[in-house]
């Protein structure tokens, strides 16, 4: 609890998270207002939806799997970093992390999705830079799993799902936030490469 009241941006942003969510899960007409569609980015400006759509999730298991995501790597990734550049990281990596499915689907009419997946990315893959020892545990297995074999296997699953192209979530967004969080970190403190370097060899 300490942890969460010493990262005021992490718990902001978790909450909002949660709140918009569980409604959006509710009331599907906030969803469908929420959802990022690049047909519509390009062509109405509704730029807003970059946003919007990183605050809604599909159903719970989307939700619980993210904010799981968020809680093990972002508190301590702000205090590490600070509350500015932990909000700046979050949020360019929630834009940037959607630039190349708008580019992707700008000609799609049908095309809509939705979550935090991509910006969650840019926060796991910026921890791991500092924390490269970090783990987390997952009900129901026994043993903690190493964060960076964790993002690996997450990135493996969102381009086995991105192939699949079901559903609202943007999956395509996971590789993208996690490009996002590894750029940041280089632009913002590039000494924490060499310091991940001393670490691990």
């Amino acid at each position: 609890m300490t942890l969460m009241l010493n990262s005021p941006a992490a718990l902001l942003i978790l909450l909002v998270t949660l709140v918009a969510s569980i409604i959006g899960l509710n009331r599907p007409q906030l969803v469908r207002w929420a959802m990022l569609r690049p047909y519509r980015l390009f062509r109405e400006r509704q730029y807003e939806k970059l946003i919007t759509s990183g605050f809604v999730h599909a159903d719970w298991g989307h939700l619980i799997f993210n904010l799981i995501t968020f809680y093990f790597f972002a508190f301590p990734l702000e205090q590490r970093i600070g509350s500015l550049r932990f909000v700046a990281l979050y949020f360019i990596g929630m834009v940037l992390s959607e630039i190349g499915t708008c580019l992707k689907h700008r000609n799609d009419p049908n095309y809509a999705s939705l979550g935090a997946s991509g910006a969650i990315l840019a926060v796991l893959f910026a921890s791991i830079v500092y924390f490269p020892k970090s783990s987390m545990f997952i009900f129901p297995l026994p043993v903690p799993i190493p964060a960076p074999l964790f993002a690996v296997g997450y990135l493996v699953y969102s381009y086995y799902q991105s192939r699949q192209n079901t559903g609202n979530v943007n999956h395509d967004a996971h590789i993208g936030g996690a490009l996002t969080g590894l750029a940041f970190v280089a632009l913002t403190e590039p000494r924490a490469y060499r310091r991940l370097l001393e670490m691990v060899l």
